[in-house]
């Protein structure tokens, strides 16, 4: 039905939203640094997907979304980039205050390092595909500036909160990318990707995702820095 890629919008964040005022959790007190970073996400991934969408690398089946758009994207997909960034930082906020995350920290050497590695070794030898080549280039740039320019200290929690966020992640892309139903909400052209699938996700989306939450977990970390200041 039309409504269904906002149906999964809205059970992506609903929890996280209602949780936000729990009095252990207080989220809502971290909306101003939160929605600082959601700006400057969105100024990133609405253009790179309105020009990766105008190019056909990846679309939208018409009768899985309402036909509302933003200039070529569904307001479903607007949506996603609010919806998701908000729903991965709240669990980024509560895994940092109720796990301890210091006993992370010796693994985020080895995993900065080989994620780096990986990316750009992929990125090199699919330059042509450009879901893949753009995706891991920007993620394995990223991830040095953050590790060795700005030398944040906060690598380590966002790894771990990533490891545990795959598990929604792999429900909510895979229903996006057709488990489950008749065709996908969001297809992808494959001569612009690996070709790899898991389920029917796309193995790209796995470090389209890091990036997402790398860039929006940036912000808001830094927006705390200078408030704490």
């Amino acid at each position: 039905m039309k409504e269904s890629y906002l149906i999964i919008n809205i059970a992506a964040v609903l929890v996280p939203f209602l949780f936000s005022f729990h009095p252990k959790i207080q989220f809502y007190k971290k909306w101003p640094k939160f929605f600082t970073a959601l700006i400057v996400v969105l100024a990133v991934f609405l253009p790179w997907d309105m020009l990766f969408t105008s190019m056909g690398i990846w679309g939208f089946t018409p009768k899985y979304v309402t036909g509302l758009k933003l200039i070529n994207l569904p307001i479903e997909e607007v949506l996603f980039f609010i919806c998701i960034p908000y729903a991965c930082v709240f669990s980024y906020h509560c895994f940092d205050k109720f796990v301890k995350m210091e006993r992370f920290q010796k693994f985020e050497n080895p995993i900065s390092i080989a994620l780096i590695i990986f990316l750009s070794v992929i990125a090199i030898s699919n330059y042509s595909k450009l879901y893949t080549s753009v995706t891991f280039t920007s993620l394995a740039i990223f991830t040095v500036l953050l590790k060795y320019v700005f030398k944040v200290d906060w690598l380590h929690k966002l790894y771990f909160s990533y490891l545990i966020l795959m598990i929604p992640f792999f429900i909510v892309n895979g229903l996006l990318t057709g488990t489950g139903l008749d065709e996908p909400i969001v297809w992808y052209d494959n001569n612009h990707n690996l070709g790899i699938r898991m389920l029917t996700i796309p193995f790209e989306d796995t470090f389209y995702g890091l990036l997402l939450l790398m860039l929006t977990v940036s912000v808001y970390e830094r927006q705390s820095a200078k408030l704490e200041k």
